[in-house]
């Protein structure tokens, strides 16, 4: 039996699970939908009136606006050199010829345009390269302006950035390397007198960790109102993100349970870069126990830590896409960077320090954007009114 031949077996292969109805509706629907998309804010007034010809040239030129309008300006400008240099292609190609005919005894001379072998072909080519490009950036920017809102429904399930009350002043803040982002943090009073913070981490980046966030925040909320203690709402955690989140995930959080009236801290610390304590004579502590990150073991045991913060401590809970953010020439901003940052700000209030880290990693980059989510939570031991007569 013959063996099909190796250019055969690479068309079953790139053709597999193409169907006719596919073909159909690139030519159909999704181009249909795709000019909708982009020629949705034309005034059909623009070309009333005009005739038939004219009238094609201007809608033509609109949608040619409306489009490349959707792009980045560079790429704008790349769009619009490749059209000038493939129409002067097309012009180069084709070559005015001379037709002569015989009319009786006359012979008649006249011009007319010769068509080298292939251009129409070509044509062809480059109509159907444009409509790719045209249904690829209208799916791109549908898909983004999904994550937009998916972007704003992230930033209302934070809390607000800033929390004050006597004991404790409490900035957060969150700045996700893609359009959405894993990184989170926490401040939640629980009406008794202590405040729940944390920070979390999702491994990975864009919109599978930002749903791995939404999951588990919603989760820790919901077992921080059943008044666990750290270590207790830890185990249980684990347990669910275990349960709900795939294997090749995890998440490494940091949950503290603060007395503001004590200053007293009990806290976990699943696998997260260790927060640093920064004392008011400029000494500063690690909180490092705990246990694994949350996901990887559904049996795993966690421990509670425990510290105190006294008047004018600074408790700076963050992510590692601060210490790990790294400058052009792949030196990381560490943990030294983010020390001395905090002592050089450290009579500033909470929040003036938080924006002079995000403001130190981006000298540091060399850049406005980062490579990883960047999440800082700062809390300050305030002092306490001491009521009258006591």
């Amino acid at each position: 039996m013959r063996r099909p031949s190796r250019l055969r077996e690479w068309m079953q292969t790139y053709t597999r699970d193409l169907k006719a109805e596919d073909l159909q509706r690139l030519f159909t629907r999704d181009a249909r939908e795709a000019y909708e998309f982009f020629a949705r804010h034309i005034d059909p007034k623009e070309f009333e009136g005009l005739p038939w010809h004219r009238r094609a040239v201007v809608r033509l030129r609109l949608f040619f606006t409306a489009f490349t309008m959707k792009l980045s300006p560079a790429r704008r400008v790349v769009y619009a050199a490749s059209m000038i240099f493939a129409a002067a292609g097309f012009i180069t190609l084709m070559r005015l010829r001379v037709a002569e005919a015989e009319i009786g005894r006359v012979s008649v001379v006249f011009p007319g345009l010769a068509l080298p072998n292939g251009l129409t072909a070509l044509l062809i080519a480059f109509g159907l390269v444009n409509l790719l490009v045209l249904l690829e950036v209208a799916d791109r920017l549908s898909l983004k302006n999904d994550l937009e809102i998916a972007r704003e429904i992230q930033k209302a399930m934070l809390p607000p950035g800033r929390f004050r009350a006597p004991g404790a002043d409490v900035v957060g803040l969150s700045r996700p390397a893609n359009t959405v982002g894993g990184d989170f943090y926490e401040i939640l009073p629980l009406g008794d007198g202590r405040l729940v913070t944390a920070v979390g981490d999702v491994a990975g980046k864009g919109s599978p960790a930002a749903l791995l966030m939404a999951l588990l925040l919603a989760m820790m909320r919901t077992l921080a109102d059943e008044r666990l203690e750290p270590a207790d709402l830890m185990a249980r955690l684990n347990i669910q993100v275990c349960r709900q989140a795939p294997g090749s995930r995890f998440i490494t959080l940091f949950y503290s349970v603060f007395d503001m009236s004590t200053g007293e801290l009990t806290y976990v610390n699943a696998g997260h870069t260790p927060p640093l304590v920064l004392r008011a004579d400029g000494t500063v502590d690690r909180l490092q126990d705990g246990g694994v990150a949350l996901g990887m073991f559904d049996a795993s045991l966690y421990r509670t830590g425990r510290a105190s913060l006294g008047p004018d401590d600074l408790l700076a809970v963050y992510s590692d896409g601060i210490t790990e953010a790294e400058n052009p020439g792949g030196s990381p901003f560490d943990e030294r960077g983010l020390e001395d940052v905090l002592r050089t700000e450290h009579r500033n209030n909470v929040a003036a320090i938080g924006a002079a880290v995000v403001r130190a990693v981006e000298l540091h980059t060399d850049d406005i954007r980062f490579a990883d989510d960047l999440t800082l939570l700062l809390l300050r031991r305030s002092p306490v009114p001491v009521a009258a007569g006591v």
